[in-house]
């Protein structure tokens, strides 16, 4: 019994003492460097403005979910080029989605891409990438909503040829639906504003969210064929492509940022069926980029080991101090106290700081997620390392397209687009427009509806 306590206890004191360390830093790196994402050497009266490509894959997506994330993309400020591409994954309800493709059929800023069969998200984005030539490209995931300025805003960040890929703040869309969609949504503002706040100080995001993420299409260009190709014990990998991607721009040496005024909401699982097998993908695609990422670690700055220790050593010593503390509880009888009110204490301090930094103070009712995590995910990411070469999506259905439509149809590819902006820059135009970030009551406008895709 003193080994089972005495190993509980160390673990525990090694996870609080390593998990203050790196949260004091992650807190420190994360407030702002400045008021606003865009560049000082844009505070002149005209800009050549970039032009765009838009991607959106679809997969049997509900038509009224892809009727509001097209109408974002619909009402963008942006004064540049502008072109969006949606493609369908081989979906099997394409006769319920066309009449919102019809709506756009006048639109010369969007194209419809119909792929012959489903091959993924990945490919469903490659397919569309290759038949676009913008000099920026956005992935936007279907279930997505952008506020009219995000455009706008991460174009101002890729001003600055360094950088690669931006991403911009996602908020869950129907937050007010369930308790756990409020605790994700809580999840993917500490995500946003203390991780990839931190990293970006570094230029160096680890993972460029797939809902809305900016590319370079010069840096594509190289990067493509990797995407394309991953393998993993010799077979392809269909999930986690905004990580990969996200490694490989850092690997090639360009900058990846995060812009928190460009605000996303997108829809997440509403119960913990669907929660828990998306936080199985991610996991099995985290731990199959590690090895990748490890290997830039010397060229980053030292903050970016911390992150990495902070986010791979630490649940494992709370896991190894929980196993001990249970072990203790079943088999001796003891109440482990001191592991308990080390992680409560632990709990409590970072739902606190959280609220703090947020000013709202429903960021201490994050605390419940702390038993989930101990319960739920420690367990499910020993489970998603031993199954690391599982690529069930575990959500998708392979979708039964009629025989008629078996072909590839690339409806107005690069309609709009003259021979004088395809490839190249936008037109000339006045720069510092801006909007109010996508307000909570717009945002919820989805509720109710259940995904299982969000922030990969």
């Amino acid at each position: 019994m003193d080994l089972l306590a005495t190993t509980s206890a160390a673990a525990v004191s090694t996870y609080a003492l390593l998990s203050t360390i790196y949260k004091s830093a992650q807190a420190l790196y994360a407030q702002p460097a400045t008021n606003s994402s865009q560049p000082d050497n844009l505070g002149q009266s005209e800009c050549i403005l970039p032009s765009v490509d838009v991607i959106v894959p679809c997969f049997n997506e509900d038509p009224n979910t892809l009727a509001d994330c097209l109408a974002s993309l619909a009402s963008q400020d942006y004064t540049g080029q502008l072109q969006v591409f949606v493609v369908d994954d081989g979906s099997a309800n394409r006769d319920v989605v066309a009449p919102i493709h019809k709506i756009y059929e006048n639109d010369t800023r969007f194209s419809i891409i119909l792929l012959a069969k489903n091959v993924g998200k990945r490919k469903a984005q490659i397919a569309a990438i290759r038949s676009s030539s913008g000099d920026l490209v956005l992935n936007v995931d279907s279930d997505t909503i952008l506020a009219p300025d995000v455009v706008t805003k991460l174009v101002f960040k890729m001003h600055d040829p360094e950088v690669g890929a931006a991403m911009g703040q996602l908020i869950a869309s129907n937050r007010s639906q369930t308790w756990l969609t409020r605790l994700i949504d809580m999840e993917y503002w500490l995500a946003c504003n203390e991780e990839r706040a931190a990293q970006a100080r570094f230029g160096a995001v680890m993972c460029c969210c797939g809902p809305c993420a900016m590319y370079r299409r010069s840096a594509l260009d190289l990067l493509l064929d990797q995407y394309e190709t991953q393998f993993f014990r010799g077979k392809p990998s269909d999930f986690g492509e905004d990580r990969h991607l996200t490694i490989l721009m850092l690997k090639a040496g360009f900058r990846t940022e995060y812009v928190p005024d460009a605000i996303a909401a997108t829809v997440v699982p509403h119960s913990l069926g669907p929660y828990l097998r998306q936080q199985l993908r991610w996991a099995r695609s985290t731990f199959r980029d590690t090895f990748l990422a490890l290997r830039l670690l010397p060229e980053l700055d030292g903050y970016l080991t911390l992150d990495v220790i902070g986010q791979n050593l630490g649940p494992l010593l709370l896991a190894l101090s929980s196993l001990a503390a249970l072990a203790q509880l079943l088999i001796g009888g003891s109440i482990p106290w001191w592991t308990g009110l080390t992680i409560a204490a632990m709990t409590m301090v970072r739902c606190s700081v959280a609220a703090l930094r947020a000013r709202e103070l429903r960021f201490l009712g994050f605390s419940l997620h702390t038993p989930i995590n101990i319960f739920l995910l420690l367990p499910l990411k020993a489970y998603a390392l031993f199954t690391l070469s599982n690529s069930d999506w575990l959500s998708r259905k392979v979708a039964n397209v009629p025989e008629e439509e078996k072909q590839c149809v690339i409806l107005r590819p690069n309609a709009g687009r003259s021979a004088a902006t395809t490839g190249g820059t936008g037109r000339i135009c006045k720069a510092g427009s801006s909007h109010p970030p996508l307000s909570m009551a717009a945002s919820e406008s989805v509720s109710g509806r259940d995904r299982s895709t969000a922030c990969k």
